[in-house]
């Protein structure tokens, strides 16, 4: 059985009408639940070496088949991935081609891995910022969510962290919702762990900031 057929046997004709009404979005659904995808694929992380794990991630994503997407972003999610520029470089082509929100988050999750990796790759991600998709704009700021989340920073982690703070003072007129939405995720994040700074941040930016993102953010410190 292809991992195509493997998906395709673990889903459901009335899971598969409910995706296709919810993402809105002109392709095949399968309707395989994510528990489902993500037992698929620990079986196939645990036989495949890496470079056929990025083959396989490529396949499933030409399939074009929503949960064989979400399958191909979740092999790639692995934080020790060695070596791990073929996997880098496939997720920068994703980028491009997203559509809808469960894939992009996907996505997402599997450019995190990799810019934590080597926090170098900050300067690829930059590059998705200015493009006109705003699931590319909403992924810059899931990869590099983590940032948001860690304590006692490294002096190149927290540079980082500064580097997408500037990142998000040029999206806060982004009119996407979801955009917004991921701005005030991050932010909402690292009022955990540094409330000084996103206070600060509201301090400088509150004004410019959409209501709703800035009332989300103050919530949280």
């Amino acid at each position: 059985m292809t991992p195509l057929d493997a998906l395709r046997a673990a889903g459901s004709p009335d899971r598969a009408a409910e995706a296709a009404a919810r993402h809105e979005t002109d392709r095949e659904y399968l309707g395989t639940p994510l528990p489902a995808i993500d037992a698929l694929v620990a079986e196939w992380r645990a036989e495949l070496s890496v470079e056929e794990r990025v083959a396989l991630a490529g396949s499933l994503w030409h399939s074009n088949v929503h949960e064989a997407r979400i399958a191909a972003a979740r092999l790639l999610l692995q934080a020790r991935l060695r070596p791990d520029e073929a996997a880098w470089r496939l997720v920068q082509d994703w980028i491009g081609q997203l559509d809808n929100w469960a894939i992009a988050d996907a996505v997402g999750k599997a450019a995190e891995k990799r810019v934590m990796a080597d926090l170098a790759r900050l300067e690829e991600v930059a590059q998705w910022l200015p493009s006109e998709n705003p699931w590319a704009r909403r992924s810059a700021l899931i990869a590099t969510n983590p940032m948001a989340k860690k304590n006692n920073t490294k002096p190149e982690e927290q540079d980082a962290r500064e580097e997408v703070l500037d990142w998000m003072v040029d999206l806060l007129a982004d009119r996407d919702w979801h955009v917004q939405k991921a701005i005030a995720t991050w932010l909402r994040d690292l009022a955990k762990h540094d409330p000084e700074r996103v206070r600060a941040f509201l301090a400088e930016h509150g004004e410019v900031m959409r209501g709703f993102t800035r009332k989300d953010v103050a919530k949280a410190v």
